[in-house]
């Protein structure tokens, strides 16, 4: 366990919370249904939860490779002309993670006074998973992105 969550930081993170999530909301059920009450503040901390955990865990999956992509194409090119696309590929996607970021970072600064409606906590803590989700992805792009150049003029097992 201490392994995976060392290894994994932003994965443990996510299935963190999406657990406080699943614990909310059974709870908030049963509240309702058995005792007629319900939590007030369960449903607006179960989705800011959900919120962090789906853009925590999208950097960790990004991170590790195991995001969602299509590359039939890709894989039908030579060797040589795969990795051209690939830090191609790498490129626009730092630069639309970096854009994404400044908005985020634009967005969080317009609406970090607006109060949510049942906590009246500010927005803020929200709307930053954003900033954390982008930040780490894009990050985690320039790793990727040095990691591909770094080994761009070595030769692969095919071409030895």
């Amino acid at each position: 366990m201490k392994k995976f969550i060392r290894q994994n930081p932003e994965e443990a993170v996510a299935a963190l919370l999406i657990v406080i999530t699943t614990v909310l909301v059974l709870t908030n059920v049963f509240f309702r249904y058995f005792l007629n009450k319900g939590i007030y503040w369960s449903e607006e901390v179960a989705t800011n939860c959900f919120v962090w955990a789906i853009f925590i865990g999208s950097a960790g999956a990004y991170r590790n490779g195991t995001q969602l992509g299509i590359d039939m194409l890709v894989n039908m090119l030579p060797e040589t002309l795969q990795k051209i696309v690939k830090i191609l590929v790498q490129l626009v996607l730092f630069a639309v993670n970096a854009y994404i970021l400044y908005l985020a970072c634009v967005y969080v600064d317009k609406t970090h006074k607006i109060a949510t409606s049942v906590l009246g906590i500010s927005s803020a803590w929200v709307s930053s998973s954003l900033i954390a989700g982008f930040g780490l992805t894009t990050v985690y792009t320039v790793v990727h992105l040095v990691k591909m150049i770094m080994a761009f003029p070595k030769k692969t097992e095919k071409e030895a």
